[in-house]
């Protein structure tokens, strides 16, 4: 029974300060639409029926009002980063809740065939954390947009060891062109147990979701994950990213 076993967290808090405006990054438009509700359309037509939980920041009341009392939400004083941010949903996982998703409000694309594909991905190998990845050919045109996401570090048998931001990316590193968009499925207990011991040792001074990945290769644990199409991956933190958006949504 797949229904209950996982619980979707997507993560709202930004303000989106390269967009020019003052407000949240996830009420930000795309075909006359907050970006947000794009996600949320495809997170509802998914067997995922578990209430979401969403996080919640900079002028978190514009958000709430604007998506209503269908989802739980989590507040999040400090941005601190995307480990920090999942921590806080710890009280929604304590009774129940074996698996936690990670998608992101300021990701319009993500489809419920995405959503549907890495749950089952997911429940199917039993294993820990089960990733997407997009591979690219290159950082040109609108893939651009991919410039600042982490890559993906795999070893010679082609399993995946870390990810790496681009701002902590060496030279060699930055030449990868497989990407991680984020968008994750834990065991949640074990995800729980790691965040609280991550560190901010980074450029950002910030606590990274994705260095869970280093510390279940650090563990021995394998790491799953499945393909998806790059267009899903797209998001905005600038004007011009939101300027690609609009010209791929449908």
């Amino acid at each position: 029974m797949k229904n209950g076993k996982i619980k979707i967290v997507i993560l709202a808090a930004g303000q989106g300060k390269r967009m020019g405006g003052d407000m949240p990054k996830v009420l930000a438009q795309v075909k006359g639409k907050p970006m947000i509700k794009h996600l949320l359309e495809s997170v509802e037509k998914s067997d995922i029926k578990e209430k979401p939980i969403i996080v919640v920041g900079y002028k978190k009341d514009l958000v709430i009002n604007e998506l209503g009392d269908r989802y739980h939400y989590v507040h999040q004083e400090e941005l601190l980063g995307t480990g920090y941010a999942v921590a806080l949903t710890k009280e929604h996982f304590k009774n129940d809740g074996e698996h936690l998703m990670v998608l992101y409000g300021d990701q319009p694309f993500t489809s419920v065939k995405t959503i549907q594909k890495i749950q089952d991905k997911h429940l199917k190998s039993g294993k820990k954390i089960t990733m997407a990845t997009v591979k690219v050919p290159d950082f040109e045109d609108w893939r651009a947009c991919f410039t600042n996401f982490s890559r993906v570090l795999r070893n010679r048998n082609g399993k995946i060891v870390r990810t790496v931001e681009k701002k902590d990316a060496n030279e060699e590193e930055l030449k990868i062109t497989e990407i991680n968009p984020c968008y994750f499925c834990f065991d949640s207990k074990w995800l729980f147990e790691k965040l609280q011991n991550l560190k901010n040792d980074n450029t950002q001074k910030e606590y990274y979701l994705t260095d869970v990945i280093k510390v279940a290769t650090q563990e021995g644990i394998e790491i799953e994950s499945i393909e998806i199409d790059a267009h899903e991956a797209l998001g905005a933190n600038t004007k011009e990213e939101l300027a690609v958006l609009e010209k791929f949504a449908v």
